[in-house]
């Protein structure tokens, strides 16, 4: 019989990467993926990494085992009363939620089992999400005494108001359907087809310019909680600028001329 693996031993987030899309799958399934500060860690470094290879034009964000993400680990928390290595955990959470939306590539969240709390987050930050349709969502901390404010930021600028003042008041689970219907994910579909539905994602994005992705990626992130006249100034700004790429170009030639985009790798 083999010898138990040793958690310790194990890599939080195992990354690999295929044609061009890179998934970082969080590796403590039996603790349900949680976001200790080794966790958060490793998906930060992970993060970084991706940001800075030009051969990744997508990214996908999987959990191990029964389910996507918890959360945060409560055990954790409880062994650590201090408040500023909490405040230290909530940041480093905060910094690597940004982080996502500041990469140069989309990223997919790959839902499976449960999202909740700051797992929920994970998938609100994500630019796009498929879930399984055995998903559930919740926000419960209210359940236990901890209101879910940060999970709420994300949380609330991918559903309405009241909405996700359901899901933090209630701390009630949503399923994959409703989470579908009140735009927290793109697309639920049988577990059996979750790969495929992000298949159709990735292939779509890898066969479009990556530097003009990631300029638009950028702007939207830029102009998406500015007033309405500062957010066509600064994308008539973003699309001045998007013009000037060499893609532009290749890709407005190529349509008039019926033929494929040729883009510049990278």
């Amino acid at each position: 019989m083999n010898a138990p693996i040793d958690a310790g031993l194990r890599p939080y987030v195992i990354a690999k990467t295929e044609g061009g899309v890179r998934t970082l799958t969080m590796n403590r399934g039996e603790r349900f993926n949680a976001l200790s500060r080794e966790m958060l860690a490793a998906l930060e470094a992970a993060i970084d990494e991706a940001a800075a290879d030009s051969r990744v034009r997508a990214l996908v964000i999987a959990g191990e085992g029964k389910g996507f993400c918890a959360g945060h680990d409560l055990r954790e928390l409880r062994t650590n009363p201090d408040p500023a290595w909490r405040r230290e955990l909530f940041d480093a959470c905060s910094r690597m939620m940004i982080k996502l939306t500041q990469l140069p590539q989309p990223v997919i969240a790959r839902v499976h089992g449960i999202a909740t709390a700051a797992g929920c987050q994970l998938v609100s930050m994500c630019d796009l999400a498929v879930a399984s349709d055995n998903a559930r969502f919740a926000l419960p901390g209210i359940n236990v005494g901890v209101f879910c404010s940060t999970p709420a930021v994300g949380v609330g600028r991918n559903i309405s108001r009241k909405r996700v003042m359901e899901m933090l008041v209630t701390g009630d689970p949503i399923d994959a359907k409703t989470a579908l219907a009140w735009g927290l994910v793109n697309r639920a579909v049988p577990d059996a087809e979750l790969d495929s539905a992000i298949a159709q994602f990735t292939d779509r994005i890898i066969a479009r310019s990556a530097s003009v992705m990631a300029l638009g990626k950028g702007a939207f992130y830029a102009q998406i909680d500015r007033t309405l006249g500062d957010a066509y100034t600064y994308t008539s700004e973003a699309m001045t600028c998007n013009l000037a790429d060499p893609d532009s170009a290749e890709g407005m030639d190529a349509f008039l001329e019926k033929r494929e985009a040729r883009w510049n790798a990278g």
